[in-house]
């Protein structure tokens, strides 16, 4: 990997001086990701059951919510209505769910009633729903939630709810490869509001290589406060790439200021489903701009007239021959991003093990992790792309995509 751009950056931070480290030290930044890349999360599971007490009633609530949540995600996977999906056995229920979330409870004394999520385990859910290997997501798509409130706009510089909101996002149902920094640390001073808004491609074309992405989404919300403790009107904007390309824009209100973190949950949720229709219809491919090219090195000539004879007879010959390429002048390098089924935990070592011992590969780094789905893999690749592609089918890969973001798997799908 290049590790020039972090040089950089860490330069530029030390010769802001004191100022800067004030800046990034504040305890007012930083909300960290929640990380839901191994579970299947079905939300909004209604529960209205009794029992002999308080407890048994709630237990016996999360049970049932583990038999709908099963059904509500087989219909959501496979289609048709969730009261016709078949049941499973509560011991095969109790091994593949990972967590109950609770959205909204009443207990009584012998009576629960409730709104629960329920999460299940994605390698051994996935493999009774049959997802092995189907699910193909994004290129690494670099967050930079934009909040703008009483005429400003914030991104990472302080903690606000638009930040949280995505946070908490469980990413793993989602089709798209969120890389969301935590705004602690340099992220304030790189990824803020105004860096949003700058088309130049030489920073982002840093900002990147330095957190791993390939390409960037800006999802924005304007609120409008109707007065204090009022209504809460946003304006939500789904944005994607360096000129702020918009893909989608929708409004939601809620009634009072207490609802906010509910309008940012649902905000967020329409968002994600922009993304992924983008992604469908081909319209979140990376800009090729944004790619780093290592310029290449060029060796001194000396010009005497023995020299020119000599080029100019090998010009005449190339004529008549396909050129050769001279293998003591050094290749160009280009970062490319592979998508690549990851069912097991051993299947990650074994894929990035396979795509760093094809020919010409420098560096081959997990830059997503997905065990049970699709981790993406960045290398650095110093030749052609259609000679990548050829080299990854002889090691038994089945390539797609194009350019720089390619997909494989193994021929019969096995990992």
């Amino acid at each position: 990997m290049n590790h020039r751009p972090a040089l950089i950056l860490t330069a530029a931070l030390l010769l802001a001086g004191t100022a800067v480290v004030a800046q990034i030290e504040s305890g007012e930044r930083g909300i960290a990701p929640l990380d839901s890349s191994s579970s299947l999360e079905i939300g909004g599971v209604g529960v209205d059951v009794s029992g002999k007490t308080a407890n048994d009633a709630r237990l016996a609530g999360w049970r049932e919510a583990q038999r709908r949540g099963w059904k509500m995600l087989y219909a959501k996977t496979r289609g048709g209505p969730w009261q016709d999906a078949p049941g499973l056995p509560d011991s095969t229920l109790d091994a593949i769910t990972s967590g109950i979330i609770v959205e909204r409870e009443q207990i009584g004394p012998a009576r629960y009633i409730a709104s629960l999520g329920v999460l299940f385990d994605r390698s051994r859910a996935g493999q009774l729903l049959g997802l092995q290997g189907r699910a193909a997501r994004s290129a690494p798509m670099l967050v930079i939630p934009v909040l703008i409130s009483g005429g400003t706009a914030t991104s990472l510089e302080i903690r606000n709810e638009w930040q949280r909101a995505w946070a908490r996002f469980r990413t793993g149902n989602s089709a798209i490869d969120y890389v969301r920094p935590t705004g602690t640390g340099i992220d304030p001073l790189l990824l803020n509001a105004a860096q949003a808004n700058r088309p130049g491609r030489g920073q982002w074309r840093l900002l990147l290589d330095l957190y791993g992405a390939a390409d960037i989404v800006v999802p924005q919300v304007k609120l409008q406060r109707l007065w204090p403790g009022g209504p809460v009107i946003g304006e939500f904007t789904a944005r994607h790439g360096p000129d702020g390309t918009i893909l989608d824009r929708f409004t939601l209100r809620v009634p009072t200021s207490a609802g906010l973190p509910k309008l940012m949950d649902a905000g967020v949720a329409r968002i994600d489903a922009a993304y992924t229709r983008a992604l469908s219809y081909g319209q979140l491919t990376p800009d090729p701009s944004l790619i780093i090219e290592e310029p290449e090195i060029l060796e001194a000539i000396v010009v005497d007239d023995e020299a020119a004879s000599r080029a100019a007879e090998r010009r005449r010959a190339e004529t008549v021959k396909p050129a050769v390429a001279d293998p003591s002048r050094p290749a160009a390098f280009t970062a490319v991003s592979i998508q690549v089924d990851t069912p097991t935990a051993g299947s990650v070592d074994a894929a990035e093990a396979a795509i760093r011992g094809v020919g010409g590969v420098a560096s081959a780094t997990v830059v997503s992790l997905d065990v049970g789905g699709t981790s993406t893999v960045r290398i650095i690749y110093a030749g052609d792309i259609e000679a990548l592609r050829t080299a990854l089918a002889g090691r038994g890969f089945t390539v797609e995509g194009s350019g720089t973001s390619l997909r494989i798997r193994r021929a019969g799908g096995e990992q």
